[in-house]
């Protein structure tokens, strides 16, 4: 780590590590819960449903990216290990038990919904307190907010052609 890294936080740095290592645990959740419905999604749509959930799972795992680096920027230690991120996540993680295009729509929307709440209690915490962490978060809520309107398109598309088909 640079000697400057950890000095310029204007707050405890381990709260803050803390906080990145729940953040991180969720986008690992995120990233699988994502991954594993593009897998087993059914039902109408679902070949524009797998590519959109393959294309967050993507984006997710660079946010874990992003946020490990900087967990090891600040002198700390990124989570090790799988069974730290359920005791860590604030969003938790939905098995896709129901594959049906609907329900793995909902399911990631509302992984969303709250991924974008944690984010934005993150800019709130960092935006004096750490700038360089800030901008880190600033870009993954703004993705995350695409991710929740992506999501909440497609159960449009969806619910107007199932409408139709009345």
């Amino acid at each position: 780590m640079g000697q400057k890294g950890r000095s310029i936080v204007k707050m405890d740095v381990d709260k803050l590590i803390n906080l990145l290592n729940k953040a991180l645990s969720d986008e690992w959740l995120a990233y699988y819960q994502y991954w594993i419905g593009a897998k087993v999604v059914k039902g109408p749509m679902k070949d524009a449903v797998i590519a959109e959930l393959t294309l967050h799972a993507t984006e997710e795992l660079s946010h874990a990216e992003l946020l490990s680096t900087r967990i090891i920027q600040l002198d700390g230690i990124p989570v090790l290990s799988p069974q730290e991120w359920f005791k860590l996540t604030n969003c938790g993680y939905d098995i896709p038990s129901d594959p049906y295009v609907e329900e793995i729509l909902n399911q990631n929307i509302k992984g969303e919904q709250c991924a974008i709440k944690v984010y934005s209690g993150l800019l709130d915490i960092t935006r004096e307190a750490d700038p360089v962490t800030y901008n880190i978060i600033l870009s993954i809520l703004t993705q995350e907010v695409e991710h929740e309107e992506d999501l909440s398109s497609l159960k449009e598309d969806l619910e107007l052609m199932l409408e139709r088909r009345k």
